[in-house]
């Protein structure tokens, strides 16, 4: 059996709070229980948004995250 690190972007537009999301994230019905996530660490940063926010194109998106969190991918 494998297990995956995985790290998520969530915008959270409706201002729904770190905690409500992993809620979310962790209760959802997925097909046949494939996935059970367990969100392990959250990080917030605080934005000023609008739609050409770097984070809001898939060109720049990447950058413009690891700048933010300045975290590296870990290996694969």
């Amino acid at each position: 059996m494998k297990v995956h690190a995985i790290t998520l972007l969530v915008v959270d537009h409706d201002d729904l709070g770190a905690r409500e999301i992993q809620v979310v994230l962790e209760n959802q019905n997925y097909p046949n229980d494939c996935i059970r996530p367990s969100v392990m660490h959250v990080a917030t940063r605080t934005v000023e948004w609008t739609d050409q926010h770097p984070l809001n194109s898939t060109r720049t998106k990447r950058a413009a995250f690891e700048e933010l969190f300045s975290r590296k991918e870990p290996p694969r």
